[in-house]
């Protein structure tokens, strides 16, 4: 199935993290970035309309062959769209093929293993599709910022990611990692939008009025991130995120993208099956 022409996988590298590269996400992509699909928005909408039935097309087969799994990684400051991503990329597709799961803050239970176990247990089969809302990254963000585990343990951590999300792809499940990237202006304007809305205010939370303090250090902690675990096996793309429907058609092109590389076919049928009769 071919989409309009709007946005394709050269044009989309733009937002791909090179690998070995030093980088400020502030100076090198604006989070309100449109060059990546530089067409009216309606008939971005209506090319994203056609990525979103494909990625669906392309999951049966995924979930039919049971050959490969891909993980999803979402990250991004609060506000900037993590499930809305999910709802308006991953909603349509059938729920026997895909789970998303939402990292919060871990419970005793998960701190008294390694960082890395409650991540293991949620890392999608072979079939499926998992969306992680916050992921891993968590415990070299939020750890950094914070001061929550000594330097010396952060530092281990970009290694074991990486050899983690290595073991991960030799075993054919396909990683690929978004950094939604919003402004700071732009998340300022949701938050007041949450509290204005009733139907809205119970995705407030008290914390992330706080947390704006420390607007710098998480963005020098994802820089520090996307530098240290970005892969050509495990990408980092950095999506501009403070148009909804833009962050929307960047993602659902490159998961399109994606499935499309992995070869997906419908198994092979078994012999003699043409000879039933029912």
């Amino acid at each position: 199935m071919k989409s309009l022409p709007v946005a394709d996988l050269d044009t989309l590298e733009r937002y791909r993290v090179p690998v070995g590269a030093r980088m400020s996400l502030l100076a090198n992509i604006d989070a309100r970035d449109n060059v990546g699909i530089p067409f009216p928005r309606a008939e971005a909408e209506a090319s994203t309309a056609l990525d979103l039935k494909e990625i669906r097309r392309l999951q049966e087969i995924l979930y039919a062959q049971a050959g490969h799994a891909l993980l999803v990684v979402l990250q991004g400051l609060d506000t900037s769209g993590k499930d809305g991503t999910i709802r308006k990329v991953f909603g349509r597709i059938s729920p026997l093929g895909i789970t998303a799961i939402s990292f919060k803050k871990p419970i005793p239970e998960e701190l008294a293993h390694d960082f890395l176990w409650r991540i293991d247990r949620a890392v999608p089969p072979i079939g499926m599709i998992a969306v992680f809302n916050r992921s891993h990254y968590e415990d070299v963000l939020v750890a950094r910022v914070h001061n929550l585990v000594e330097t010396d343990r952060i530092e281990a951590r970009y290694r074991q990611i990486n050899d983690f999300e290595r073991r991960l792809v030799e075993n054919r499940v396909t990683i690929i990692k978004f950094f939604l990237h919003i402004s700071k202006k732009e998340q300022r304007k949701r938050l007041r939008a949450r509290l204005a809305d009733p139907t809205k205010r119970w995705k407030f939370d008290p914390n992330d009025i706080s947390e704006r303090k420390y607007w710098n250090e998480y963005i020098s902690a994802y820089e520090l991130a996307l530098q240290r675990c970005n892969t050509v096996e495990a990408p980092w793309f950095i999506v501009p995120a403070d148009r909804k429907w833009y962050r929307n058609a960047v993602v659902a092109r490159i998961v399109r993208r994606t499935l499309e590389a992995m070869d997906l076919r419908y198994p092979v049928d078994t012999p003699g099956l043409n000879n039933i009769r029912i």
